[in-house]
Parts: structure tokens; sequence; C-alpha cells
């Protein structure tokens, strides 16, 4: 009981006492309060100071028992990112890029989103934008429009599709 007083309170300590069976039962528990990656799953054992050959140990146990799945994950992300963010599949894509998830893992996810979907996240932010945004012009209104959409990570053809309703 000590021994693990001791780890919470000295970060050094923890990185050099963690064991692979230390990081599989927090990384266990992490995993079971919500969905992570490989990528999170490597980076904190990295921080732990886990070697390699452990690392890859407790990244397998975490897969064997469905702890982490990147597909799943990907599914996840990108429904959280596109119903509650607001975000468009560009930057979801970086996003999952930088997160080290395969390229075909990523379009499945996607996929799962219709374009129609797409227009109905995208419509009240242009609505929003152009009631708040000043221009002196209706060219320069649109061309203001189509910059925050295209930062929010939509494609021009969505763009363009939510633009042309009005």
């Amino acid at each position: 009981m000590e021994r693990q007083n001791m780890k919470s309170w000295n970060n050094n300590s923890e990185a050099s006492a963690m064991t692979a069976q230390e990081a599989f039962s927090r990384l266990s528990a992490l995993c079971a309060k919500g969905e992570h990656c490989r990528q999170e799953m490597v980076e904190k054992m990295g921080r732990w100071g886990l070697g390699d050959d452990e690392q890859a140990e407790v990244l397998q146990r975490l897969a064997d028992g469905r702890y982490v799945d990147d597909a799943r994950y990907a599914r996840a992300f990108v429904n959280d990112k596109v119903r509650y963010s607001k975000w468009g599949r560009r930057k979801i894509e970086q996003a999952l890029w930088m997160k080290h998830i395969d390229e075909a893992t990523v379009q499945e996810a996607l996929d799962d989103i219709s374009d129609e979907e797409y227009v109905e996240v995208l419509r009240p932010l242009v609505e929003q934008k152009k009631r708040t945004t000043r221009a002196a012009n209706d060219y320069e209104l649109r061309m203001k429009v189509v910059r925050f959409a295209l930062g929010r990570g939509f494609t021009m053809e969505v763009i363009d599709k939510c633009l042309d309703e009005e």
C-alpha cells in the first residue's frame, strides 16, 4: 500500500517503477471509461518509461481484450466531432491522421456520415456567421463565410450546397 502512495506523489519514481502489468491495469481502466486509440496508449507508456517490448506486449493485451480498437475509436471520434463540435471531413481527417489512424479506417468512419448530414450541421453555422459578419457587399460576405466553413473542415462542395440553398 505504501508503494502505491509513493508512486502517486512522485512521477519520477512512477516512471522507473512502472511494470507491464501495472501499465496494462492503468490503461485498461482508462479505456473502460472512454474510447482511446493505440497511439494514445503508446504515448502514455512512453512517458511511463516502458520499453518497446513491454509496450508491444501491453498493446497486444489491450487489443485482445478489446479495450483498444482504432476502428471503433475512429467511428466514435467522427460522430462526436460532427455532431457536437460541428467539424467537417477535412478537419476530422487531419485530427485522426495526427493520431496515426490508418487512412482506410478513417475513410470507413467518415463514410458513415452522409453529405446531407454534413449540410445539416453546416447550415446553422453558416446562417449564424452571416448574421454576425459585416461585409461591404454580398461577394465579401460570401467569401468570409466560405473561409469560416473551410476553417471548420468542410469541403467546397458541401459549402456550396449550403450557400446555394439560400
